[in-house]
């Protein structure tokens, strides 16, 4: 390799800089090293005996490892000013037993004559090879010629461009110059400085409106030529905000019709600069007003959206029609309410434009003025009486865009002059949106308003989500949005309406104030998934592994026999059949296996699942306070005999069961949980049947 006998003193490459120019050759490694030497000054003797010629600091800009993004095409500037080559003669040799760390002034170097001479590049308009230029990573640029055969011809910097006299001369004003110049004989102006940029596109670029007049004077059949991008000295002249300059092409005949590849005129590019006078001067010489660009746009509208209420008035008095749209459908109006021009929108009110004219997807003004935050637009289109009831093509409506955006102010405005009716055919509710965007201030609003708060999503809106949510509430649920939840329930927001219900949800977030507050308002503790179904309440599977949790629900109302409910009894089970990816694996809401879903999974199939089976004790020894006599599956006989401190659970499993424990079961089932705080009994009994604290066997006496 190359690299290996390249020194890091002086101007060469180093190994660093080596993975830099990994498609380099070695030939044009050491040319472009060669070049790197020729364009830098030479050191000073002063500078070259600051540093050491076998160990020195890279310069500042240099990396010691280079970024990984720097390609070959960006190379580092190494100056060889700062690394000067040394070269030890056979005179001076290196002092004996110095290392190369030292840093001890050095013998004198002795160097070679100076720099060769630079070799000179070949003539491009000749070169047969290709031609490719970079730029360096300290923003030099550079051109490297390679042969047919892709062999390195020259590598070196890239020479700056000659500017042309002429061109020169109108750049800078220089009139009398140009006059000569284009006076001169055999002077041919039609002749390109570059791909099709004539002397008067200069003229017309740098406003130099003198040098324009004698220009066309010398050559005036070039007045309409195009650039290669198709622009003309007019169009270049209104660009570029050049007035007079547009003034002398217009009086010298030039064409304000002709576009450029862009199909913009003069005009539009007026229009796009907000110069008024720019734009009369156009409109008096007979421009066309409502030419569309290439993607539909038309003077007016660039216009409304620069928000000049002058040029508006002059292209609507000059014919420009309000109603044509772009390539999307959108008019100059629908233009305003989206970028927010409130002035050139009531400039096009006063005008007679349609203020509920839609575009290509069905939004309106008022819509998209709602989805931008516009409150100033939003209230003048409903001071104006726009339609608040046209949905866009997904069948939003503003009030749906203003509550998912969360806009207190628009959404005030909308609600008065929203259909509820026309809401619930949307198939969703604003409610819907601002609880999934966490928009409390918004749900508030819409709850006082009287929007339904058990409004549910249609199917089609339903089946765009997994778990088939339909409500708010699970909305605000799954956020983990606890004041949205609260509000919610207070205002009547029932949480058993979701297929996967809320307390489900909330369970498997372990958030228990959650859990509480929907328990508390009848959430369902023991109610199934029909599209998972199982023997015991759907709700322990996303608590088992947190007992307080699993013990609320069971203190609460949760069935606990259909736990010990075993078709296989003291028999063998069947294996159970696990498929479950590696995702699921790493997910406790899908750790669950996937059983054999001909019939409902039972209680010892689910504890079996091996992320739960480590709590099976624990779980079956809470389990068992909530139960009379009952008899353990061999499954679960399994599990408890899999510990040895699981032994006393097998023990407490055993008939008979404590009467003061059957008592218990039996008040509970003729009173009902929440009944207990009635009763004319002691507190200690009270928090006995409540499963809050259990009884010394020297208290029990005293209870009964």
């Amino acid at each position: 390799m190359a690299a290996a006998h390249i020194s890091r003193s002086g101007s060469t490459l180093g190994l660093e800089d080596y993975s830099l120019y990994s498609n380099f050759s070695d030939d044009e490694l050491l040319q472009l090293a060669i070049e790197r030497s020729l364009t830098e000054s030479q050191c000073t003797p002063a500078q070259q005996d600051n540093y050491s010629s076998l160990n020195r600091p890279a310069p500042k800009h240099i990396s010691q490892n280079p970024p990984a993004n720097l390609s070959s095409q960006n190379p580092p500037v190494i100056h060889s000013c700062q690394n000067p080559p040394v070269r030890h003669s056979s005179h001076n040799p290196p002092p004996s037993g110095s290392s190369n760390t030292s840093l001890e002034p050095q013998t004198t170097a002795h160097y070679s004559s100076p720099n060769p001479p630079s070799q000179k590049p070949p003539d491009p308009k000749t070169f047969k090879g290709t031609i490719s230029r970079f730029m360096t990573g300290s923003g030099k640029r550079m051109v490297a010629y390679r042969a047919p055969d892709g062999s390195l011809v020259h590598i070196g910097p890239e020479p700056d461009e000659e500017e042309e006299p002429l061109f020169k001369s109108i750049r800078l004003g220089e009139v009398s110059r140009v006059k000569a110049l284009a006076s001169r004989p055999g002077t041919n102006l039609m002749l390109p400085s570059r791909p099709g940029w004539l002397a008067i596109h200069q003229a017309a670029w740098f406003g130099q409106e003198a040098c324009l007049r004698v220009l066309l004077s010398a050559q005036p059949g070039m007045i309409n030529k195009r650039t290669a991008q198709g622009q003309t000295p007019l169009l270049i002249a209104a660009s570029r905000d050049h007035l007079s300059c547009v003034q002398v092409l217009l009086q010298n005949g030039a064409d304000p019709e002709i576009m450029n590849y862009e199909k913009e005129t003069p005009l539009y590019k007026a229009c796009e600069k907000i110069n008024a006078a720019t734009v009369a001067v156009l409109l008096n010489h007979g421009a066309q007003v409502n030419t569309h660009c290439i993607q539909g746009w038309t003077a007016l509208q660039e216009a409304v959206g620069r928000n000049s209420v002058e040029i508006c008035e002059m292209l609507l008095k000059a014919g420009a029609k309000h109603n044509l749209t772009n390539m999307y459908g959108i008019t100059p109006l629908f233009t305003a309410a989206q970028s927010g021009q409130i002035a050139t929108l009531r400039l096009l009110l006063k005008h007679g434009a349609d203020i509920n004219s839609q575009a290509a997807d069905g939004a309106t003004a008022l819509y998209e003025a709602a989805k931008n935050g516009h409150e100033g637009i939003v209230e003048l289109l409903v001071s104006q009486n726009a339609d608040a009831n046209k949905p866009g093509k997904t069948g939003l409506l503003p009030l749906h865009i203003a509550a998912q955006r969360g806009s207190e102010t628009i959404v005030s405005l909308l609600m008065p002059v929203t259909s509820k009716a026309r809401v619930r055919r949307t198939g969703i509710s604003p409610l819907h949106l601002a609880a999934e965007r966490n928009r409390d201030e918004i749900l508030e609003m819409l709850i006082k308003a009287g929007f339904d708060v058990n409004a549910q999503l249609s199917e089609e809106r339903t089946k765009l989500y997994e778990d088939r949510r339909s409500t708010a509430l699970y909305f605000s649920v799954i956020n983990n949005n606890i004041d949205a939840v609260e509000m919610l329930l207070q205002a009547g927001a029932d949480p058993n309406l979701d297929v996967f219900r809320p307390l489900m949800v909330a369970a498997r977030h372990g958030c228990i104030k959650t859990v509480t507050l929907l328990v508390e308002h009848g959430a369902d503790i023991n109610a199934s998934i029909p599209t998972h179904p199982t023997t015991f309440p759907a709700v322990y599977m996303f608590s088992m592994k947190y007992l307080p949790m699993f013990k609320y629900f069971l203190d609460h109302g949760g069935q606990a026999m259909p736990c010990f409910s075993c078709i296989y009894g003291t028999g063998p089970h069947p294996p159970i059949k696990t498929q479950r990816s590696e995702r699921e694996s790493r997910n406790f809401d899908r750790d669950e296996s996937e059983f054999d879903h001909k019939r409902p999974v039972q209680f010892c199939e689910m504890i079996s699942a091996p992320s739960i089976c480590r709590w099976a004790g624990p779980i079956i020894d809470v389990l068992l306070d909530y139960v009379g006599n009952v008899t353990l599956c061999s499954r679960l006989m399994e599990h408890l005999d899999s510990y040895s401190g699981w032994s006393i659970i097998k023990d407490k499993a055993a008939p008979p069961r404590p009467l003061m424990q059957l008592c218990r079961l039996q008040i509970l089932n003729l009173v009902g949980y929440r009944r207990l705080k009635r009763l004319p009994l002691p507190g200690g009994l009270i928090r006995f049947l409540q499963h809050k604290e259990f009884l010394e066997d020297d208290q029990s006496d005293s209870l009964f």
